[in-house]
């Protein structure tokens, strides 16, 4: 095992800006941790509670959306094996300019890549006006997913981001593959 060099890590983030990160099993328990942790670092930044309000909502629709994509990878398929043992990743950062950026991680069946990848292009190809009457039809809608979600998530991240939701699929086997989700937050 190579000695971990632990202020090149430190020197890293802060190089990155990264104020939050995690690799492992998300748990509910461990969410209403970062929640608390993340809402009480932003009440004490100096800013418009708007913009406070926008970042805490897409850093809670962002971090919901990693959980529910991990937890269906564990029912569907625990077997990822030793280089893929599963579990998700998120990094949360502020730079200096003032915009936050989130980024989450998780193992996702290759079946569910390409709806997935359709519904973020799609919601990005929407302007405010399209998207809002795009939340209000999702919102009437009676459809639950198999997790008991409407399909709001995603939509709540576009609106209030105010940005395009940039992404990637990883390949990393016939069945899976690795998604990953960065949103900014000005």
């Amino acid at each position: 095992m190579s000695k971990l060099k632990l202020y090149d890590i430190y020197r890293n983030m802060e190089k990155e800006d990264i104020i939050l990160s995690f690799k492992g099993d998300v748990t509910k328990d461990l969410l209403s941790s970062v929640y608390q942790i993340m809402e009480i670092r932003i009440e004490n930044e100096n800013e418009d509670i708007r913009r406070k309000k926008k970042f805490y909502s897409v850093l809670v629709e962002c971090l919901q959306n990693m959980y529910h994509h991990m937890e269906s990878l564990q029912i569907a398929n625990g077997t990822l094996g030793v280089d893929h043992p599963g579990g998700a990743i998120f990094i949360i950062a502020k730079n200096r300019e003032g915009s936050y950026k989130v980024y989450t991680g998780n193992f996702i069946l290759n079946s569910n890549a390409e709806l997935l990848k359709g519904k973020i292009d799609r919601i990005n190809a929407m302007n405010p006006v399209e998207l809002k009457a795009h939340y209000l039809e999702t919102l009437g809608s009676t459809e639950l997913s198999d997790k008991g979600g409407a399909g709001l998530g995603m939509i709540e991240i576009a609106r209030k981001s105010g940005g395009q939701m940039d992404y990637d699929f990883e390949k990393i086997s016939e069945q899976h593959s690795f998604f990953t989700l960065s949103v900014v937050v000005n």
